[in-house]
């Protein structure tokens, strides 16, 4: 019933956009064609992806919903793949086609410079460095870190990527003019104020959503307006709650696996800033904007498919389709920065960067060998020292006892009679 459905909603397309090419005189812009063909193909593949790809984890507001965005995450990686094979001017050019305001060099913003929080030599303002600061990225941070907590679900590691982000600006303010920031924009304004608070509202809502009772009703059950507005509403909401429970740990794979999740999250928040670089794109076109609602909607599906592989593996015995996509995704991003600026990425880090991070990797390994090698084994060998204690410990007992010449007696002739039965 759903092929036949979907053939016959691709008939019903194909015939409509070629009952368009009919009516008009096809333009000689071959530039113009090509963009017009090049969308009409995709609207194809995503008509025919909506009806039948396969369903992800999520039911609501309806599968078909995440099915399209699955579908689009296979045209942004062929998008990708695309410009990852031209070569640098071609590429950034071909941007052009996109937003003819593209394909230009931009100047990088700097967050840095003045870092007084209150300035006495500016009579006018003294505050001035404050509200520099306040642009349109406070908002998207604060909303960003909420979205990405209602997709991780855990306090502990949306903090750890939040901080870890921060450890990053520093790291590579070299590279990037505005990743070089004041240090109470670092720590106040993104750590405490914008991710903070993001994280702290998620986990709120994600505690409201804990608690709230799933149990769904027909809407033409229902008989108030007030009731059948709320059914409405509520189909926005999860159809049931999985709450996550990451136990990094628990063992070694899972240890591995969320160190893994919190890389690809560091790794795409990286690619933002570093793509806009590369291929000259201002930080507030809409492009930028979109890639992050992109992400917002494919990432909590990978989430969820990574989450239900590594909690119940007999039973999901494959990694999700999305969170392939999701992986191969940051993967060719991250390739085209290389490949458009390696200048870049290879300017070296300062020595007490370079220190820093050995150190920290140092620490990571330690703790990691520590506590899943070193302490298993000394567990362990406790443990079989402790059993032989005991054992030592009852026979001593059972012969101080009045008992014990006897019993000697009685095991010597167990003994014996073992023998004679050999």
């Amino acid at each position: 019933m759903r092929r036949a459905h979907t053939l016959t909603v691709l008939f019903i397309l194909t015939c409509a956009l070629g009952y368009v090419t009919l009516l008009e005189e096809t333009p000689q812009d071959t530039a113009y064609n090509t963009k017009r063909g090049i969308v009409a193909s995709i609207l194809v593949f995503l008509c025919f992806g909506v009806t039948q790809a396969k369903d992800g984890p999520f039911s609501r507001p309806h599968p078909a919903y995440w099915r399209f965005w699955l579908c689009v995450s296979v045209v942004y990686e062929l998008f990708l793949i695309f410009i990852l094979f031209q070569t640098v001017q071609d590429g950034r050019q071909f941007m052009k086609y996109i937003d003819p305001h593209l394909g230009v060099p931009l100047p990088e913003r700097d967050y840095g410079g003045n870092c007084l929080i209150y300035d006495p030599g500016n009579e006018t303002d003294p505050f001035h460095n404050i509200w520099d600061k306040l642009d349109g990225f406070v908002p998207a941070h604060f909303f960003g870190w909420y979205l990405k907590t209602l997709m991780i679900r855990d306090w502990w590691m949306c903090m750890i990527i939040s901080v870890m982000f921060e450890f990053l600006e520093y790291s590579l303010e070299h590279q990037l003019p505005n990743f070089s920031e004041c240090w109470w924009d670092h720590w106040i304004m993104d750590v405490i104020l914008c991710n903070g608070l993001g994280i702290y509202c998620g986990m709120k809502t994600l505690s409201w959503l804990s608690l709230k009772t799933y149990k769904w009703q027909g809407l033409w059950n229902i008989p108030t307006y007030k009731g059948k507005m709320k059914r409405i509403v509520f189909q926005f909401t999860p159809y049931s709650w999985v709450k996550f429970e990451w136990k990094p740990a628990s063992s070694l794979r899972r240890w591995l696996a969320v160190c893994g999740i919190i890389f690809v999250f560091l790794l795409a928040e990286l690619n933002t800033f570093y793509l806009k670089f590369v291929l000259w794109m201002p930080p507030e076109h809409y492009l930028v904007l979109l890639r992050l609602v992109f992400f917002v909607n494919v990432g909590g599906v990978a989430m969820r498919e990574i989450y239900d592989f590594m909690d119940d593996p007999k039973f999901h015995k494959k990694l999700g389709q999305q969170a392939w996509l999701v992986a191969a995704i940051t993967a060719t991003e991250f390739l085209i920065v290389v490949k458009y600026d390696p200048y870049t990425l290879t300017l070296s880090l300062p020595f007490y960067i370079t220190q820093c991070w050995i150190l920290g990797i140092i620490l990571v390994l330690t703790w990691t060998a520590w506590r899943f090698f070193i302490r298993d084994i000394t567990l362990r060998y406790k443990e079989i020292r402790r059993q032989k204690q005991e054992h030592k410990h009852e026979k001593d007992k059972c012969l101080s006892n009045g008992d014990g010449h006897s019993a000697m007696l009685e095991e010597q002739n167990g003994n014996k009679l073992r023998e004679r039965k050999l």
